[in-house]
């Protein structure tokens, strides 16, 4: 069973995240994910709405419960990005994670927290430069574009627009300033793994899409079992195909 610190933060956690209306009172997004009921998601809205991965806390091995329930701890500030690249870092890890609401999970300080340790990938593009600067120059050149498309700063960019420079980057498009030091699309590939990394070891994104969390030592049940839960695991709201359902939501994708 989980003790000490471990379990406090467990028991304070339960019970404390109830369904609630967006802040600016408008249905859940996209609209047609429900409420979360247990636990905590990003937004509050998951495919999971009764299920919370901290109720198995308690069958975790002790080391790795500690390093998973730190992950719940108050961020602490930025080490690695300074002042001026903070507000773009933020917008830029909200925009790619479809965070729009509070509770976040908090992805910018992961970005920030790999790379002040230094803990990298072990590899890099031979024609990019070391992923820190590359994710300086990124930063550089998502503000640059915003000045010279909107003439405001990125972060202050309505949400559209900001969409429209991270589909950009992504296709690899964006030229002038910074961009012309970089391979734009791995420089979206570097960016990605680390958002995508930070993002889902969190267990607010376990809740999200039903992940059970560490197997050891407690182990899995029914290996053979096709299209069955395991006792710790709950169904999906439904079985609507997401990228269907995502594809056709009018409000993610109007005409």
């Amino acid at each position: 069973m989980a003790t000490g610190n471990a379990r406090e933060r467990i028991d304070k956690d339960k019970g404390q995240h109830l369904p609630h209306l967006r802040s600016d009172g408008g249905p859940p997004h996209p609209s047609w994910l429900p409420r979360q009921r247990r636990g905590t998601t990003p937004q509050m809205i998951g495919r999971y709405p009764d299920f919370d991965v901290l109720d198995s806390a308690g069958t975790w091995d002790e080391v790795t419960r500690e390093v998973v329930m730190a992950r719940l701890d108050p961020p602490g500030p930025l080490r690695f990005f300074g002042p001026q690249e903070e507000p773009i870092l933020r917008a830029f890890c909200d925009v790619t994670t479809g965070q729009d609401a509070e509770p976040r999970v908090p992805v910018a300080e992961a970005v920030d927290t790999k790379l002040a340790d230094g803990r990298l990938d072990g590899y890099r593009y031979a024609n990019m430069p070391d992923d820190r600067d590359t994710w300086h120059r990124s930063l550089s050149g998502l503000e640059q574009t915003a000045q010279q498309r909107f003439r405001t700063t990125f972060a202050q960019l309505e949400l559209s627009q900001q969409e429209q420079i991270v589909a950009d980057f992504a296709d690899g498009t964006l030229t002038g300033g910074a961009w012309d030091e970089l391979d734009v699309k791995r420089a979206w590939s570097v960016c990605m793994r680390a958002i995508l990394a930070g993002f889902y070891s969190h267990p607010w994104a376990w809740n999200e899409i039903g992940f059970g969390g560490p197997a050891y030592p407690r182990g899995f049940m029914r290996t053979g079992a096709l299209n069955s839960n395991e006792p710790f695991e709950t169904p999906g709201a439904d079985s609507e195909d997401p990228v269907e359902a995502v594809t056709a939501d009018p409000e993610m994708f109007p005409e």
